[in-house]
């Protein structure tokens, strides 16, 4: 029994601790956006949020559903527009986010893109987990910052990105795309 209790007890100071860790991340966010997927016809898809820590990494968190099962990129894009309307799905997005005009994908000798990000893999039931970080762009002011006079987007695409070839790793079709929103 005095053991069930110590164990109990050990749990109990792990999850407090954890949920200290949480909240700290949380209260130290410098800034934080958010993101809408939408389909090319405004159907909804889920969501993002997106924040920058203290040391100036961007991180990004989120669930889609609705796509394909397998491997997609997502990049940010250069413009906060996602008109899916066009014959080109999302072209109002621009290109990828590329302000220090480098190579794309994140395997590239001359890249990466600051918008370049790994790979989501959607599992069997159309849903995928977005979360990744980086340091390449900001939410706060400065020369590679998303919340610049046109804004940013989030985008998602058909195919997974190969992170080598240039200008957008085969990626294909934009199937998926948010605005970034400041908060």
């Amino acid at each position: 029994m005095l053991e069930a209790r110590r164990y109990i007890a050990l749990v109990a100071v792990v999850v407090a601790a954890g949920g200290c860790a949480t909240a700290q991340t949380a209260a130290d966010r410098v800034a934080a956006a958010a993101v809408d997927f939408v389909t090319p016809t405004g159907g909804s898809m889920g969501s993002a949020i997106i924040w920058q820590d203290p040391l100036g990494v961007v991180h990004v968190d989120g669930q889609v559903r609705g796509l394909q099962p397998g491997s997609h990129g997502i990049h940010f894009h250069a413009v906060g527009r996602c008109d899916g309307a066009a014959s080109l799905a999302f072209a109002s997005a621009g290109a990828h986010y590329n302000p220090g005009n480098r190579k794309h994908g994140l395997n590239a000798p001359d890249g990466p893109h600051a918008g370049d990000a790994p790979n989501i893999t959607v599992d069997s039931d159309g849903k995928a987990l977005v979360s990744f970080t980086t340091d390449r762009v900001t939410l706060t002011g400065g020369p590679a910052t998303l919340n610049d006079a046109d804004g940013s987007a989030l985008v998602i695409h058909a195919l997974g990105d190969d992170q080598v070839t240039d200008p957008s790793g085969n990626s294909g079709a934009r199937i998926a795309c948010g605005v970034v929103r400041m908060r």
